[in-house]
């Protein structure tokens, strides 16, 4: 008896760690299970304009924008059945840094979808 409480307690203390929330790039919190890599970075010698732009087209491409917020350069779509999240960031007046992270149903981290997108907004660039 006491073995199959152990057990339970055990099974249900394991779920509480695997299951929570996470940080997005644009500063929202999401469901998801913590502690796994999501996000892929970038840096480019283009100007933000010119970085979001792409970024923005490219999340066109392979889904549907559903959110844009150009007061901190962040993008949000859906792409096949993943949450993606793009950010622009200025480091300084050539130099603009580009983070992806993308999540599928349930959680889960898509760091090979993130690794796409980041890529191709890289391609995109003139």
């Amino acid at each position: 008896m006491k073995t199959k409480f152990f057990a339970l307690m055990a099974v249900c203390g394991l779920a509480v760690l695997v299951s929570g929330c996470v940080n997005t790039v644009d500063g929202r919190k999401s469901p998801g299970v913590p502690f796994v890599k999501d996000k892929i970075e970038g840096s480019y010698q283009r100007p933000v304009a010119q970085v979001f732009a792409a970024a923005k087209e490219v999340l066109a491409f392979n889904g549907v924008l559903t959110g844009e917020n150009t007061i901190n350069n962040s993008l949000e779509a859906k792409v096949n059945t993943c949450t993606v999240w793009v950010r622009v960031d200025k480091i300084d007046e050539k130099v603009t840094h580009v983070i992806v992270q993308a999540r599928a149903k349930g959680g889960v981290a898509d760091i090979d979808l993130a690794h796409e997108i980041e890529k191709q907004i890289a391609l995109k660039l003139p």
